[in-house]
């Protein structure tokens, strides 16, 4: 999973400058992340420069394991809230939560929201590539598929990001290490289908859903790097009004093709309050820490997490199969996302 920029995420959640890549659905991406849109998280794009580190009280390593928990278990969050509300409602809450929890950061740190029609025009955009229409596509997708696909799915972000980078962006250049990093990538995923039992067991509904949630995400990351790049305004600023404005979408979409739940179950309201603050609004704030802390290359590290951990939560609580394919297939489409985001070594001199 991550708003306009990964903090990707993602979600997810650098500068503009680098290419897309993947961003968790548990994460907002914001259009000013401090990362790079490689990053889960959700998207990255305008970009601001990170604030100072500044000593923590928690180490990152801590933070770290911590993001990657929250972000690994929003695929289960999905799954349970939508036992009891429909996909649509799921999407709705956990935007509104996570609002919520941004505009306390907003007001705790006097952040004053974006300025300009057209600035929010593009976030409105970024909005519903980055947070309303992924969302919901996960959220329908788990109707039937298992969370652990689903995670394994938005973990092809970086794939797509690379793929349309190249083609939209002209300063990302293909090269041999990311076509091959492609490649794997795509073989990764018809492992985890299981290609060749002819696609066997799997709902192709829910996996298309799944894997073009994971395709909006760097359709996003590359719009907000076209449009949003460079803004003067903070990175929470202009997150917090990418969230509210997806908000305000599913607030329009919602009542128009669901009704009003007949009654709401504690358990599953409980995962879409927890998917909202903490997934999708507590979790985009704890990155942008980290990373201005350690940097992009060592955040964006919690893209390859997330499968593994909404995997494991898949697997022991809620009791979903596992198939011998989709862990090798994840880690080979993990192998081929890394491959696309290395880089070949200088050859210049060694720092001591």
């Amino acid at each position: 999973m991550s708003t306009a920029t990964a903090p990707s995420d993602p979600s997810s959640p650098a500068s503009s400058t680098s290419p897309p890549s993947s961003t968790s659905p548990a994460s907002p991406a914001s259009p000013t992340s401090p990362t790079s849109p490689d990053a889960p998280g959700p998207g990255a794009a305008a970009t601001t420069t990170a604030p100072p580190a500044r000593r923590r009280a928690v180490d990152w390593r801590v933070r770290f394991a911590v993001l990657s928990l929250v972000w690994g278990f929003s695929f289960l969050l999905i799954k349970v809230g939508t036992t009891a509300y429909a996909p649509f409602q799921v999407t709705f809450g956990r935007l509104l939560f996570g609002t919520a929890v941004l505009a306390v950061a907003m007001a705790v740190q006097r952040a004053k929201p974006p300025r300009g029609a057209r600035t929010w025009g593009h976030l409105a955009v970024a909005a519903f590539f980055l947070n309303a229409l992924p969302f919901s596509l996960f959220a329908y997708a788990e109707l039937t598929i298992p969370s652990t696909l689903a995670g394994i799915c938005n973990a092809t972000s970086p794939l797509w990001g690379m793929a349309l980078s190249m083609v939209a962006l002209s300063e990302d250049r293909p090269t041999r290490r990311r076509v091959a990093g492609l490649g794997i990538g795509f073989l990764g995923v018809l492992t985890v289908l299981g290609a060749w039992q002819g696609f066997s067991g799997l709902d192709a509904r829910g996996t298309a859903m799944a894997l073009l949630a994971s395709l909006s995400y760097p359709v996003g990351w590359i719009y907000v790097r076209r449009t949003l790049a460079g803004r003067s305004e903070s990175h929470l600023s202009l997150t917090g009004a990418q969230l509210f404005l997806a908000t305000l979408q599913l607030a329009v979409v919602t009542p128009l093709f669901t009704s009003w739940p007949a009654a709401f179950p504690v358990v599953p309201l409980l995962a879409v309050v927890a998917l909202g603050a903490l997934g999708t609004g507590l979790a985009v704030l704890v990155q942008y820490g980290i990373v201005a802390e350690v940097g992009p290359t060592t955040g964006q590290m919690v893209t390859y997490f997330i499968p593994v951990i909404a995997t494991a939560a898949g697997v022991t609580l809620l009791g979903e199969a596992l198939t011998w394919n989709t862990p090798v297939g994840a880690l080979i489409v993990l192998a081929g996302a890394a491959l696309t985001q290395s880089r070949p070594r200088s050859g210049g001199s060694r720092q001591p």
